[in-house]
Order: structure tokens, then C-alpha cells, then sequence
């Protein structure tokens, strides 16, 4: 049994590329923002890249929706590229108010999660 915690630097996530089981590139991990009062990762800030580099979109992505290849130094999620194109975006120079528990849920909810807060 192993009993060793598995950790992971913050700048080990930063600039990692996320991708779907089918592949598809879903951006680069941007950030991270972590709940201070609970110690826990809220979620990941993607960077979605538009053509030649142009129009590219920033979304938040709960936490619970990536997973870790570290033998591929990549992080997978089951978000459907499409779904992440129409899901809740901002400008990465226009954040909306990260803190705002409705914004939050309305994010969670949009990626089928339950807010970390209510379990």
C-alpha cells in the first residue's frame, strides 16, 4: 500500500497541454486558482489558441475534469472540444470576478461537476 502523498508543483501544471480521449488539443493550462479557506484547486484556466494564434479563448475547467498523464506530461479531460468552444469563456485580459460563488457554479454546473463546495 502505497502511503507516499502524490504531489505535484504548481509549476509543473503551468504551460502543460490538455487534450480528450479522442486527442483533440483542448489548450494549455494557463493557471490555477486554489481555494484558500478549503486548500483545495477550484479549477484550471485554459488557454485555447485561435487561428494563428488570434481569437484565442480562456475558459475555466473544474479541477475534478482533468486528469494527469504524467508519462505523457499531459493532463487528459473528457470536455468535448466543441463543448469547450461554446462553454463559459472570457477575455484572458477581461477575467469576470473569480471569487463569485454563482459565476463558479455555473461553470461546474456547465461541465456536469458538482461544486467542490457543496459535497
Amino acid at each position: 500500500m502505497d502511503t507516499e502523498p502524490r504531489l505535484l508543483s504548481a509549476s509543473a501544471i503551468i504551460g502543460e497541454g490538455v487534450k480528450n480521449p479522442k486527442g483533440e488539443d483542448l489548450g494549455k493550462i494557463e493557471d490555477i486558482k486554489i481555494d484558500i479557506d478549503s486548500g483545495r484547486i477550484a479549477y484550471a484556466v485554459l488557454s485555447l489558441s485561435g487561428v494563428l494564434g488570434i481569437g484565442g479563448k480562456t475558459f475555466a475547467v473544474p479541477w475534478k475534469a482533468l486528469r494527469l498523464r504524467s508519462e505523457e506530461r499531459m493532463f487528459v479531460s473528457d470536455i468535448d472540444k466543441e463543448a469547450l468552444k461554446k462553454g463559459p469563456a472570457f477575455d484572458k485580459d477581461k477575467w469576470p470576478m473569480i471569487t463569485d460563488r454563482r459565476w463558479m457554479s455555473e461553470v461546474f454546473s456547465y461541465y456536469g461537476y458538482k461544486p467542490y463546495w457543496e459535497e
